[in-house]
């Protein structure tokens, strides 16, 4: 007999599932086995593999990929880039296709350019993959048969290379700032002596700008082999067999090429020695220090390997949990540092340890990195440690196994991916949560520890240290390297000083509080309680996701009401708080308390509004509500040594902007927007001098105070019976001041001091660069009328996608010019009042070849133009309804959507009390729009929502890289005036 309610046994059946799971009977020797579960896998007879799994989450949807065991590896000198060439030529023109009619077709049945159909070429593979709806039975052949047209049919002619060279240009062009350097700089030191480290995916720019269409047709046709390939198809499949027919209709008639082409190896060499580099990075974003073990890579056969497999994998949570206690503890080595290991190419995997520290001090982070990890060789990781990181990776694969019927598609898709390219056993939730049960636990300390012999200098060790400016030199990492060394040798490195751990983290547990008025709101499925304390909770139960649940409480009045003397202090008391700890604890401590438990719980203090936003399982559904009571009962108390950590990191992202080319740009497009207060400027080095980190924390401890100014949303996999008496334990619980504490109407909360152009402003920000880049934005003022604001926040919304759809046929697909675009829309400008008007901007952004950024801002504005005076065609309108009704139907399906939905509705202008017919004009206002869009009314929209014509207002703001001394001479005379920010030039025109 029951004594809970059915839906109350119903989550403790899936709770006790993976506790009540039985342990695998398992040899070490046993192996993995070759089949991918749940997958009908096998070869065409001309060589290609495939790979079909049912899944039904996201429903009526299927994720497809090509893999090709193609790379940059594999290209000769005069063919740098070319790998990544033909992936791009692939969208653009096939036998069957032309003009970018692919991405065209895709968008039109909903799979949105770069979300849902896009490529990526790395040294050793290429991947095209596809994301699309199946609800209709021609589409998934249709997507297939694209994937067949990339495998042989792709169509290198001379007009078609000349039409994307602009893109690919562009992409090299825009990796080609500092973290882009950074990156290319230490691949080449990793690999250095292999051919990979010649054979860079992006190329070169002049094999890009010369190279032929013979060339690219021959690497083409010599390496894409239907051997070297593998289709992959999981989605919502009433059939496996049918899916496997549609692939062997569209790839069987291809014939196998005669004169097979192997795929060669590359080796990379090790090295006995450690390899340096002292790396100066003047736009860097700050000092790093990168440790970096080369090994072979490990295979996964047996049982044995996965237990090789696993130890790793504490190794590293273990040697990261210190990495962390290490950054908090006071005058920390680092800011922050972690450790992983990655499979750097097909043959060879990396231990990589990576840190980020104050300027200049490279040496000493160094220092302690291989410091920690001489520590755990002489005295290894203790018990508790090793626990600890038991009880998170076993949190890890409950919720994989609770989960396991809800996995996204995308996901299964790439763990059969690296199946076909690496042999990676693809064993099924189920099998592996039994692994791990069975193998945790007796993997002791010991076991961990040893990983630590892996990683010695005298191991194929790459040591890297980035700096802004020099202030030391290689010989500096060599000194440290043997100095550890020798405290190593010498048994001179003390073991680890572990911190006490409180067991609670509510040590006395709360009256709990009442319900004093419940509502059901059928049309959301969800239930409002207003608890005595004042607080509102609405919750939603669904069953998309076994093991999650969402929750977000808001609160009207932020920064805006704070006086411009204390806005400095007050913006800082997230970030000086949340390092000391919001929740009773610093978060070194905290960390090892929530061990095992999955729950988190976050903060943020915006203009109009501060938030705390949680993600939990449900069954540390206590836990995460203990975490929100203690942010409400915690007064954070600053540290001296709590600050002076703090001041350093934020002195170091301050000066880490500064260096930055793109940051003058930026923050002369918020001057130009939004106008020259204290709210908008961007924070200098002397700013933070004003910060009084008393009254920052003071200020952050009252924005979570009083819970009768809170609505709490809560969504996901909740039963009631469990969560209310939570809810009024830990929400209820939280006790109400005896005076409001920063209680606001939201109709009179104080509007950003925002002053917005009326005219039209055109100006370039030049920047001193290491490599010239240049960035475009050109934006719009917007103001939506009160009456119909809700059916116009929708019109907006349908507006930016259609912009954006269009510009990239233009300035891309047509033109050639651009990589990608952006259509951002920011509706803050004013307060959220009921009555007022909302007024935000639309802005396009996009970079572009600095020679051409002022035509490409030309043939921007004319078909801006150009859709207000004729309107978008009848395709251009179809198509951006089936994105947004594709968006839509998967949204559906997940808690965030959800969430952010009933929140929206809360915060909605037509609130009043009752969410249920707030959340009601909003879906109508939808359907509106959608039921009324078409060529005439989005013409109309246009009109009115963005200047019409478009040409008589807007600001532009082009980033070029700053110009010679001469250079800036002659062009004085065409300029009204210079202006001179830091090292940036803002000059008009």
């Amino acid at each position: 007999m029951d004594l809970l309610p059915a839906e109350t046994s119903q989550q403790l059946g899936r709770k006790h599932g993976f506790r009540s799971l039985k342990l695998a009977a398992v040899d070490m020797a046993d192996a993995l086995g070759d089949q991918p579960f749940g997958t009908e896998y096998g070869r065409l007879p001309n060589g290609l593999a495939y790979y079909v799994r049912p899944n039904s989450k996201p429903r009526m949807r299927a994720a497809l990929a090509l893999v090709v065991k193609v790379g940059s590896v594999l290209e000769e000198d005069d063919e740098l880039g070319v790998a990544h060439i033909i992936e791009h030529l692939a969208f653009s023109a096939t036998n069957r296709y032309t003009n970018h009619d692919i991405v065209k077709f895709l968008e039109s049945i909903g799979a949105e350019f770069g979300a849902c159909q896009n490529a990526v070429t790395s040294s050793d593979q290429t991947i095209y993959e596809l994301f699309v709806p199946v609800d209709k039975p021609e589409l998934l052949s249709q997507a297939i048969s694209i994937l067949a047209e990339f495998s042989s049919e792709v169509r290198v002619s001379k007009d078609d290379l000349e039409k994307e060279r602009g893109a690919v240009l562009e992409e090299y062009r825009s990796n080609r700032n500092a973290t882009g350097r950074m990156q290319d700089a230490h691949w080449l030191l990793l690999m250095e002596g292999s051919k990979y480290a010649e054979r860079l995916p992006i190329g070169t720019e002049a094999v890009i700008r010369t190279v032929s269409a013979e060339t690219v047709k021959q690497f083409y046709q010599k390496w894409y082999q239907l051997c070297h390939m593998a289709v992959i198809a999981v989605g919502d499949f009433p059939d496996t067999q049918s899916v496997v027919d549609m692939i062997k209709t569209h790839f069987g008639q291809k014939g196998a090429v005669p004169d097979l082409q192997p795929i060669p190896t590359y080796s990379v060499p090790s090295h006995d020695e450690p390899r340096f580099s002292y790396f100066v990075e003047r736009e860097a974003a700050g000092s790093f220090i990168m440790i970096s073990y080369k090994m072979p890579a490990d295979d996964l056969k047996t049982v044995k390997d996965y237990k090789d497999l696993l130890t790793e994998s504490v190794f590293l949570h273990a040697l990261n949990q210190r990495f962390f206690k290490q950054s908090r503890r006071n005058d920390p080595p680092y800011f922050s540092c972690s450790a992983d290991s990655d499979v750097l190419v097909r043959p060879l995997k990396a231990y990589v340890i990576t840190a980020s520290c104050k300027e200049g001090g490279t040496m000493e982070a160094l220092e302690s990195m291989l410091t920690e990890v001489a520590r755990v060789r002489i005295h290894g990781f203790s018990e508790r440690e090793i626990s600890i990181v038991r009880a998170l990776l076993l949190s890890e694969i409950e919720s994989a196994y609770l989960e396991r019927d809800q996995m996204q598609s995308t996901s299964l898709r790439d763990e059969l991916i690296q199946h076909f390219l690496r042999g990676e056993p693809v064993i099924g939730i189920e099998y592996e949560a039994q692994l791990q049960k069975t193998i945790l636990p007796h993997i002791s300390s010991l076991d961990v520890s040893k990983y630590a012999e892996k990683l010695l200098t005298s191991s194929s060790c790459v040591i890297k240290a980035i700096e802004p400016q020099v202030s030391a030199k290689v010989d500096d990492l060599r000194s440290v390297v043997l100095k550890v060394n020798f405290l190593e040798e010498a048994k001179q490195i003390p073991p680890w000083d572990e911190e006490l751990i409180p067991e609670e983290i509510v040590p006395l547990k709360p009256n709990p509080g009442y319900i004093t008025q419940q509502l059901e709101y059928s049309n959301i499925g969800a239930t409002e309680l207003i608890l005595s304390n004042g607080m509102r909770v609405c919750y939603k139960c669904t069953d998309f996701l076994d093991d999650q649940v969402l929750f977000t409480g808001f609160s009207y009045g932020g920064l805006s009401e704070v006086s411009e003397n204390e806005y400095f202090s007050c913006s800082m008391g997230s970030t000086i708080a949340g390092e000391i700890g919001v929740y009773g604890y610093r978060p070194s401590v905290q960390m090892d308390m929530l061990a095992g438990k999955r729950a988190e719980v976050g903060t943020k203090i915006g203009a109009y509004m501060r938030s705390f936003s949680g993600d939990c399982s449900p069954s540390d559904l206590e836990t995460a509500l203990q975490l929100v009571y203690q942010l409400f009962a915690t007064s954070v108390e600053p540290g001296e040594e709590d600050v002076k950590i703090v001041m350093q990191m934020a002195e170091a992202a301050v000066r880490a902007q500064e260096r930055d080319p793109y940051t003058a740009f930026v923050n002369r497009v918020r001057e130009l927007n939004y106008g020259n207060s204290y709210f908008f400027r961007p924070i200098k080095t002397s700013d933070l001098k004003r910060v009084d980190p008393r009254r920052a924390c003071e200020y952050f401890s009252r924005c979570f105070k009083d819970p009768s100014t809170f609505t709490v949303v809560i969504v996901g996999s909740i039963s009631p019976t469990i969560a209310v008496p939570l809810i009024l334990q830990y929400l209820g619980g939280i006790p109400r001041p005896p005076e409001p504490i920063l209680r606001y109407s939201r109709d009179d909360l104080k509007g950003l001091p925002v002053t917005s152009p009326t005219k039209i402003v055109r100006e370039v920000v030049r920047s001193p660069m290491v490599q010239a880049q240049c960035s475009v934005q050109i934006c719009f003022p917007v103001e939506l009328k009160n009456g119909t604001m809700v059916e116009e926040i929708h019109s907006i919304g349908f507006l930016s996608k259609l912009l954006e759809t269009k510009l990239m046929q233009v300035l891309r697909f047509k033109h050639g010019q651009i990589y990608s675009t952006g259509v951002t829309v920011f509706l803050g400008s004013n307060r959220p009042s009921r009555t007022g008007d909302v007024r935000g901007d639309i802005s396009i952004n996009f970079s572009c070849d600095p020679e051409i950024s002022l035509k490409l801002v030309d043939l921007t504005l004319d078909e801006i133009q150009r859709l207000q005076e004729q309107g978008p065609s009848e395709e251009d309108v179809l198509t951006i309804l089936e994105i947004e009704q594709r968006a839509h139907e998967d949204g559906v399906q997940e808690n965030y959507y959800w969430l952010d939905k009933i929140l929206r509705s809360y915060q909605s202008r037509v609130y009043s009390g009752d969410v249920g017919t707030s959340f009601k004009v909003q879906d109508e206002g939808r359907s509106k729009v959608r039921e009324s869009l078409a060529p005439s009314t989005a013409q109309s929209a246009l009109q009115r929502i963005i200047p019409f014509p478009c040409k008589k207002q807007y600001t532009l703001v082009i980033l070029l890289p700053q110009r010679s001394r001469l250079q800036m001479l002659k062009s004085l005379f065409g300029f009204s005036r210079i202006t001179h920010a830091r090292d940036a030039k803002v000059s008009c025109n």
